[in-house]
């Protein structure tokens, strides 16, 4: 097993531990200063307002940069349709399995906010309420943090429309790279205020509040979120074992999986643990040219990880604000949510912020909510991205149980230098 440096894991944690820090020391204050701590609160509002103000050119830089830049995606069909369905399917099991978990066991309990007013949800036919998630009438209504759905899909279909332009689309995708190196900056710099900002911000909600907030996150995080996350290794994970290569699967993925677990836990990236996933995969027996499609794509699109905390936040602003989340149009419309935003927005910097963003505009939660979702964002990244980032020598496992049949552990599977595979 490969050493971590430490000096690698301090850089990794070392703005998250300032930014608790900062969340903290706020706290503190407001508790001291008890509703004396709300003048601070402009502090926090002007860190919300440039978040929001980046987040249009963010989202649409990024994403169709991404997109524009994919150039030949037509080799190995079946893996790539395969890729997707695994992906889906997996979203969909942690998403739906979280949200049995969260109507066990609600994560706000006892606690109502009134930081604003919960938008109203007009009654509309099920047409007309997927006509209006996923499109706007106008350009200029994209260019709003409102629409964040019908600016993805604008985002993608831009991308889409400049690869396909081929040699002529060369510049067009250059410059949008260009400019979402801009904005990334743009976003790295705003994120150094965010200790003040957040600080601020709690300081002056713990001066309202008192200690009531910091008691819902703790019973969250105690009795739902790490629960939940060692049930799904220790129940979900063997079971999708199976699936890829029966009871000596398990055994086959346990045993290599340990150095993406310890990787991807202390550098919070599942881009930093992919090196160490093509060495557990190749390990596994997965084929060259199925890890080397998976593992890429797979680290920015494959979020169970982002699918349970996705279902976890949504229900506890539910909570929170006294909205109903316990039927079968919430369950449909939060998985949806979860999966799109977690294949979507996990290849855009700052994706996380964004994806909590898009939950807020999608149920109608007042801005002054974001805060407390982001910073449960921040705590739980560790765990989360241990989760995405290991699942991807699963699903890797999976997708070639179904392309080279049940019986491809029994195979020997070459990895020398392959004559020529096209790059996906």
């Amino acid at each position: 097993m490969s050493k971590i440096n430490k000096q690698t894991v301090w850089n990794s944690y070392r703005f998250p531990l300032i930014l608790l820090s900062g969340i903290i020391i706020g706290c503190i204050i407001g508790f001291a200063a008890g509703e004396k701590a709300v003048v601070l609160k402009p502090l926090g509002d002007i860190f919300i307002n440039l978040i929001f103000a980046i987040v249009v050119p963010v989202v649409f830089c990024s994403i169709g940069s991404s997109v524009a830049s994919m150039g030949n995606m037509k080799r190995l069909g079946k893996i790539l349709g395969t890729l997707m369905a695994v992906f889906i399917v997996t979203g969909i099991i942690s998403s739906g399995l979280m949200y049995l978990f969260v109507q066990i066991n609600p994560p706000a309990q006892d606690m109502h906010l009134e930081l604003g007013e919960v938008a109203v949800v007009q009654t509309m036919s099920a047409g007309e309420q997927l006509v209006k998630s996923l499109t706007v009438t106008d350009f200029p209504e994209l260019l709003s943090r409102k629409n964040m759905l019908p600016l993805i899909i604008f985002s993608i279909f831009f991308g889409l429309v400049v690869a396909s332009m081929k040699e002529k689309g060369v510049g067009i995708a250059k410059g949008l790279e260009n400019l979402s190196n801009v904005f990334i900056k743009m976003v790295d710099y705003i994120m150094l205020y965010a200790p003040i900002g957040l600080g601020a911000y709690f300081a002056a909600l713990i001066g309202e509040m008192g200690g009531q907030l910091l008691n819902t996150y703790a019973h969250m995080l105690l009795t739902l979120y790490f629960p939940f996350i060692i049930g799904y290794i220790v129940i979900i994970w063997p079971c999708y074992c199976i699936f890829a290569g029966g009871f000596k699967g398990i055994k086959v993925f346990f045993k290599n999986a340990v150095t993406p677990i310890i990787t991807s836990f202390a550098t919070q990236s599942s881009i930093a643990t992919l090196p160490v996933n093509l060495e557990a995969t190749k390990k596994m027996g997965v084929p060259r040219d199925i890890a080397e499609i998976v593992l890429p794509i797979g680290a920015t699109m494959h979020m169970e990880g982002a699918c349970i905390s996705t279902i976890m936040k949504i229900a506890l602003l539910c909570g929170m604000f006294g909205r109903p989340f316990t039927g079968f149009n919430d369950w449909v419309l939060a998985t949806a949510v979860a999966v799109v935003g977690g294949m979507v927005m996990s290849g855009v910097p700052g994706g996380g912020m964004l994806g909590e963003m898009l939950i807020m505009n999608i149920y109608g939660f007042p801005m002054e909510a974001f805060p407390i979702i982001a910073t449960i964002g921040f705590i739980i990244d560790a765990p989360g991205t241990m989760i995405n980032a290991t699942g991807d020598g699963l699903a890797a496992m999976m997708i070639t149980r179904i392309v080279e049949g049940v019986d491809w552990m029994s195979k020997k599977f070459s990895w020398k230098p392959q004559e020529e595979v096209k790059s996906v």
